[in-house]
């Protein structure tokens, strides 16, 4: 994920808060997953607040959308968004979401 620019890292992030919020609720093991993301990835501190910020309420669906992700960047996207959903065990909702996201960042 170092090699994406700083938007691109906070886009990926938007979305892997949106796959936490799949099922209406964002669980430990999903603020977990978020929290490891940050650290791994080198968040500042501004950058943390508003990854938080979405896990407290979703990002707005017009920001998450699949296609305006950069072809390069899209099996990096699909691979965190897997890591969301498998934090927790995976519920119908959740993979149901996955499975149409596969779908579009394959096309």
């Amino acid at each position: 994920m170092q090699q994406l620019s700083r938007h691109d890292r906070l886009n990926l992030m938007r979305f892997v808060c949106s796959f936490a919020w799949t099922d209406l609720k964002v669980t430990p093991a999903e603020r977990d997953v978020v929290r490891r993301m940050i650290e791994r990835h080198g968040f500042n501190a501004a950058d943390r607040a508003r990854i938080e910020a979405w896990l407290e309420v979703p990002p707005p669906p017009e920001e998450v959308d699949p296609v305006e992700i950069p072809r390069e960047h899209r099996q990096l996207f699909l691979a965190a968004a897997r890591e969301m959903v498998a934090a927790d065990g995976v519920v119908e909702s959740e993979a149901d979401t996955l499975a149409v996201f596969e779908e579009l960042v394959d096309s």
